[in-house]
């Protein structure tokens, strides 16, 4: 006697693997973004000793120098960064970092329509807080998915984090150099100094390679470099830190 119902029973079997997948995935999703948030909250008291972006150039400088590879870096709390550069930085990255919750609006959209016009990627508008962000837990992959890790990522750093702690855990774990990491050893490193001791226009030259670190070396200057210190420099009055 033939079996009734095989196509409806095939459907419903597919239906429940889906359903299951689905769960599974929503679950493991979940698990992943609580792992973040524990971070984000264990980090607003004490400091990280490593990220996501070191542990990378550690692995990239390894393959390049057969294994002889060292990270420039020494920790300083926000006390003792010149205020010089937390006002460049603030100026050329992100001018409107006390205002926002994470994210420039206005910025994302001026960078679409400048990269639609050209029709390639030439502006970003990736605040303080998304660099961060991705400097703490994320590779440099491209990707949509990687772009809704960040953002979710930066909303619970916004909602943890005071604008404070956000700029000083940035300031330490930013790259400005090949292997120097943070504004301590950013400051030694070009200018043999403290980064407590740096100058206004220290401050703005470290600022102004912070989109392409490894190409300057010790205070190096370009005509491009020249001009961004002088536009960085006439912003940092005006620039607005906590």
């Amino acid at each position: 006697m033939k079996k009734r119902g095989g196509p409806l029973r095939l459907v419903v079997l597919l239906w429940k693997g889906f359903c299951y997948a689905l769960g599974t995935a929503v679950a493991v999703a979940i698990l992943v973004q609580l792992w973040f948030l524990g971070h984000i909250v264990y980090w607003d008291r004490y400091n990280p000793s490593s990220t996501a972006f070191m542990e990378h150039r550690m692995e990239t400088m390894r393959v390049k120098k057969n294994g002889a590879a060292k990270l420039e870096r020494r920790w300083v709390p926000y006390d003792r960064i010149s205020v010089h550069l937390k006002r460049a930085v603030v100026a050329a990255e992100d001018a409107k970092f006390l205002d926002h919750e994470g994210f420039d609006w206005e910025a994302i959209q001026k960078a679409m329509a400048k990269n639609e016009k050209k029709g390639k990627v030439v502006a970003g508008a990736s605040t303080i807080s998304q660099q961060l962000a991705k400097n703490l837990f994320l590779s440099g992959e491209r990707s949509w998915l990687r772009k809704g890790e960040e953002a979710a990522i930066t909303w619970m750093m916004e909602q943890v984090m005071s604008k404070r702690r956000i700029l000083e855990l940035y300031l330490n774990v930013a790259e400005w150099g090949d292997g120097v990491f943070g504004a301590e050893a950013a400051a030694r490193h070009h200018f043999g100094i403290s980064a407590a001791s740096l100058g206004p226009s220290q401050a703005a030259w470290l600022a102004a390679i912070l989109p392409s670190p490894r190409r300057y070396e010790r205070g190096a200057v370009t005509p491009y470099i020249a001009e961004r210190v002088e536009t960085i420099a006439a912003r940092m009055e005006s620039a607005q830190i906590p």
